[in-house]
């Protein structure tokens, strides 16, 4: 009896303990369970709140890291346009391929996509010329030791084809509106007289309406306004420009390095009118180790626009500047807004002492952005003249 009941609370033990081992496992498996899914919430968590961080992070360093800097790969319709060049030749005595200017302009394809060097022969060539915006790459190319000269005598109140006044735009003896243009040891002149208070004598030889416009080796000969720089990224370097009044002008964003500007006024006069109309648009013209020479007296730049901007760095001016520098064309509101700056410029014009009190005298941070290639975008373009 006393056995038979020991084996029955066996029994009962043996039950109770299998049933919380059962119990146990459920509880284990249920705690694995737990754990796996609190390992993969923790996980998806740790994503997205790494990849949240990250977000933030790039977010961060674009708020707050420089400018990244424009790529120093020149313009891919560029390079394949210098892969395919070609030279034609012009000569007055018909030992080129063409006699004239217009002649071999007019023998390249429309939307031209390679390099034409016109190789121009010395001589005088009095000829009108215009090259339109389908004639992109186009090369006028003389001899340094004899360049060529192109002449005319156009002014703006000249008589046009049409029987109406050709204006300022019209009277170039070159003007080109054709992106990638570059001259290299070419004469551009305009040889019409400007008599000092006579309207209608705007006489220019050349004007550049393209973008990314290279002058190499050039000079630019004329009175009342010789350059027009009218519109985009250009540049010139060791150019010669003569003129008498607002001899360069534009909306052009321009870099012209180690140039002459040699006036010719008999009375006093501007060296640059820049038309920049708003404070947004980024034009201006940057005079680097250049120098100021000549007649007359001279303002470095009178403002044609509300926000003009014109800086000389690097050069020597002579007495012919006047004392107070800048003019802002009667209209004084100009004042607080044009950007008239100088930096380290020498000789006897460049002394500060009685500049407009709106001229700028610039310190290396300021000069810096106005004073290499890169203010015109140049790594991108620019290459050196063959």
């Amino acid at each position: 009896m006393a056995s038979a009941s020991t084996l029955i609370v066996l029994l009962f033990f043996l039950s109770m303990l299998l049933m919380s081992l059962t119990s146990q496992e459920k509880d284990n498996e249920n705690f694995d369970e737990w754990i796996s899914l609190n390992v993969k919430h923790y996980n998806s968590r740790k994503r997205e709140t790494s990849l949240k961080w990250m977000q933030e992070s790039i977010k961060h360093k674009k708020q707050h890291a420089p400018p990244a800097p424009v790529s120093s790969s020149l313009d891919p319709k560029l390079i394949y346009a210098e892969m395919n060049k070609m030279i034609i030749s012009v000569s007055q005595d018909g030992s080129g391929n063409f006699n004239t200017i217009k002649e071999a302009l007019a023998s390249i394809p429309l939307y031209n996509k390679r390099r034409v060097i016109l190789d121009i022969k010395p001589g005088v060539y009095r000829e009108k010329i215009n090259i339109p915006r389908s004639l992109p790459f186009v090369t006028f190319r003389g001899d340094s030791s004899n360049p060529p000269r192109i002449t005319g005598n156009d002014t703006a109140s000249a008589t046009g084809t049409g029987g109406t006044p050709l204006k300022t735009f019209q009277s170039a003896t070159v003007s080109v509106d054709a992106d990638y243009f570059i001259a290299i040891n070419v004469i551009f002149e305009n040889t019409a007289p400007h008599v000092v208070g006579t309207a209608g004598e705007q006489a220019v030889a050349l004007r550049i309406s393209g973008n990314k416009a290279a002058f190499y080796n050039c000079s630019f000969y004329g009175s009342q306004d010789t350059l027009y720089d009218h519109k985009g990224l250009h540049y010139f370097n060791n150019c010669f420009i003569q003129g008498s009044v607002d001899f360069i002008f534009g909306y052009g964003r321009s870099l012209y390095e180690n140039c002459q500007l040699n006036s010719v006024a008999k009375k006093v006069a501007s060296l640059t009118a820049q038309k920049r109309t708003n404070s947004s648009i980024l034009s201006g013209f940057s005079f680097k180790n250049s120098t100021i020479t000549g007649t007359g007296s001279v303002y470095l730049g009178r403002a044609w626009g509300d926000y003009s901007r014109v800086i000389f760095s690097y050069t020597y001016m002579d007495n012919i500047v006047l004392p107070l520098g800048w003019n802002d064309w009667g209209k004084t509101i100009r004042d607080s807004r044009v950007y008239y700056g100088e930096y380290r410029c020498s000789g006897p014009g460049a002394n500060m002492t009685g500049r407009v009190p709106w001229a700028r005298i610039l310190n290396d941070e300021e000069a810096m952005p106005f004073i290499e290639t890169y203010y015109v975008d140049g790594n991108s373009w620019l290459m050196h003249p063959y």
